[in-house]
């Protein structure tokens, strides 16, 4: 049986938010630490520097999932956060 696809949530930020990114962003050249939001992370919660080059890898490699995602902007930001704590 083949796992269902999700897609991002749009407007929802929490991978943008909850860990840490160690990669240098745009404007945080030193990436950034858990919980605090990413610089390039817009007020209506979408990336300004989607699909650009200088967009860190690791967050072009991010794929939505519903274990990490779940149907809510705060259950992601809950596990993900609870992720970033246990690594």
């Amino acid at each position: 049986m083949k796992e269902q696809e999700m897609s991002c949530r749009l407007g929802c930020g929490a991978c943008c938010i909850a860990p840490s990114i160690s990669s240098a962003i745009p404007g945080m050249p030193n990436g950034k630490p858990a919980g605090e939001r990413c610089i390039q992370l817009g007020d209506n919660n979408l990336c300004k520097i989607f699909g650009q080059p200088d967009r860190p890898a690791v967050c072009s490699q991010f794929k939505a999932d519903r274990d990490i995602c779940g149907g809510t902007n705060q259950f992601a930001i809950d596990v993900l956060t609870e992720l970033e704590a246990l690594t």
